[in-house]
């Protein structure tokens, strides 16, 4: 209640003192949350050792929230040495007991091939297994699954239904997917004003995919006003983050038009 301002003042201080009597007393979910708290620093400083121990001994009771944050540290290798078999182990525990973000997370480990042998069908399983219960990761990662073929027969009208999904959550990853359907027309009438919008709202919260594809519309002044400006600020951005898209665009522009620069 305390940590996300249910009925009271938001305290993430009061929270940690609730969930640290309640994980004293060895109850998982407060074990779980109490990791949650010192994993992200909120209401005490931050410590990845300290949340691995207790997400530990969540996971340890059979707490599947407790099993999944396990596997996202060894996945990661945050408070633990990095480590995809034992990522793997924790999320298949949690997808057993039908975890959501365990399922969708054990998917990408077959998708990636990181822990487990790679498997496209395994993949596809488990983030329909996550698809299905809401989880929009999990539609997200299906949607890709769709709209590629991998592990599925290609559905283009399929994906766009799962990236619409996600991105109605406000899934910033299934909110880009979807503008790159209506930019192309794949499974969708193209529209470049549709295409716009679903960027504007991944890019808005920092995706780094959806800057960079926002970019490029006000670059070309596809389905807005050519705004070249506008286009090396979000390029900027994205490149800050790592794209590559956005990196090309930028030395491309720095090369034919300094005065953007400037």
């Amino acid at each position: 209640m305390y940590r996300d301002g249910k009925g009271v003042l938001k305290d993430d201080k009061l929270a940690v003192e609730w969930y640290c009597k309640a994980a004293e007393q060895g109850n998982a979910d407060g074990q779980n949350n109490l990791g949650m708290m010192y994993e992200d620093g909120r209401g005490v400083s931050k410590d990845d050792k300290l949340a691995v121990e207790l997400y530990r001994k969540a996971a340890e009771q059979g707490n599947s929230d407790g099993q999944k944050n396990l596997g996202l540290m060894y996945s990661y290798g945050r408070g633990v040495l990095q480590d995809d078999k034992l990522a793997v182990e924790w999320y298949r525990k949690a997808a057993k007991q039908g975890n959501a973000a365990g399922q969708n997370n054990l998917g990408m480990m077959y998708e990636d091939g990181r822990g487990v042998l790679q498997d496209d069908k395994l993949a596809v399983e488990w983030y329909c297994k996550a698809a299905e219960q809401g989880d929009a990761d999990g539609q997200r990662n299906m949607g890709f699954m769709y709209a590629h073929g991998r592990g599925v027969s290609k559905d283009e009208k399929l994906a766009v239904e799962l990236y619409r999904k996600a991105a109605e959550q406000g899934n910033a990853d299934g909110q880009n997917n979807l503008g790159r359907m209506y930019e192309d027309g794949r499974g969708v009438l193209q529209d470049n004003k549709l295409a716009v919008e679903w960027y504007c709202k991944a890019a808005a919260q920092g995706n780094a995919a959806g800057q960079s594809n926002l970019g490029f519309m006000y670059e070309n002044g596809r389905g807005v006003l050519k705004d070249k400006k506008l286009a090396v600020e979000l390029y900027c951005k994205a490149a800050e983050q790592g794209d590559a898209f956005a990196k090309s665009r930028l030395e491309n522009l720095q090369t034919k038009q300094k005065s953007l620069f400037s």
